[in-house]
């Protein structure tokens, strides 16, 4: 592995495990692509695209992740919500920021530094994207999971990061994690005031953030101020292979049968994993052959148009 040098990370990359949730520093504070004026000429590039997601500080931890910006939306515009941010009750997101000319350059910049520290151990980074969240004091991103692994970047503010291993069943189950990986949908993953004693809990500070690999659970909560947050996102060849498997896993279910957890059988894994690439091609084939536009993941950036 290269070199522990780094312009704008201090990671341990010895410690470092791809499926393992880590604390990690950085030195983006005073990044100019980070600071609020820039974020409001930003907003109002994405805002005319549909690329931003905001709600109101009613939502808490057990809203459906997906709702709520429809069950709770702000009664002000983007540029009103940042001029007013201390006093806006809102969490707002800058989505897909890798969309924008100006800031691919800031996805590209983190991730061209990532890259080689991070390949040795999990290899085929592809689908970059850049998140950037602007919320007011006293607001919550509801419990949910992704589908990317997630460097968590603490820009100016300070925020409660409560967040629990890709692997914990208890949390997220396992026909859950089925679930959302073939479909996108969250509806099983459903938060319980209980998971808190499970939870890493770090507070972060600006300079501080956090490693959480893909399906990681996790709840974040903005404190007593204002909060800018910064969060790039990327697959490798291991989280589409664990995707692929839990989408056969779901098909399995609607089959009738109760399949193993991802990772229970390595063998029968691998079998699994070659015929459902090879389903998957076919598929692609045949839609293709129908007109139908089929999405790679394979590609560098991720596609601006899914959220």
């Amino acid at each position: 592995m290269p070199e522990n040098v780094s312009r704008l990370f201090d990671i341990d990359w010895k410690a470092f495990k791809p499926w393992r949730t880590m604390p990690i520093r950085h030195r983006m504070v005073d990044h100019p692509l980070l600071q609020l004026d820039s974020l409001t000429e930003l907003s109002g590039r994405l805002d005319a695209v549909g690329r931003v997601r905001s709600h109101t500080n009613d939502a808490y931890a057990g809203t459906a992740f997906n709702l709520a910006p429809l069950l709770y939306p702000p009664a002000q515009s983007t540029s009103q919500t940042l001029a007013n941010i201390a006093s806006a009750k809102t969490w707002l997101s800058l989505l897909n920021v890798q969309a924008d000319p100006i800031y691919r350059s800031l996805v590209d910049e983190v991730f061209d530094e990532l890259k080689p520290m991070i390949d040795p151990v999990d290899a085929g980074m592809r689908y970059r994207a850049g998140w950037i969240f602007v919320t007011s004091p006293h607001t919550v991103t509801p419990f949910h999971i992704d589908r990317e692994h997630n460097f968590i970047l603490q820009i100016k503010g300070h925020k409660r990061l409560l967040c629990w291993e890709p692997d914990d069943i208890e949390v997220v189950s396992e026909a859950a994690r089925d679930l959302f990986l073939s479909n996108h949908s969250r509806a099983l993953a459903l938060w319980r005031e209980e998971f808190r004693s499970r939870a890493h809990v770090l507070e972060l500070e600006p300079g501080m953030g956090v490693y959480m690999p893909s399906t990681s659970p996790h709840l974040i909560e903005t404190c007593d101020e204002p909060s800018i947050t910064s969060t790039f996102t990327f697959y490798t060849d291991s989280t589409i292979r664990h995707a692929r498997l839990h989408t056969l896993h779901q098909r399995m279910r609607g089959w009738g049968m109760n399949p193993s957890a991802v990772g229970a059988h390595p063998l029968l894994d691998t079998v699994a994993d070659v015929a459902a690439m090879g389903a998957d091609r076919v598929k692609g084939v045949i839609g293709r052959l129908r007109g139908q536009t089929i999405l790679s993941d394979r590609v560098p950036y991720a596609h601006a148009n899914i959220a």
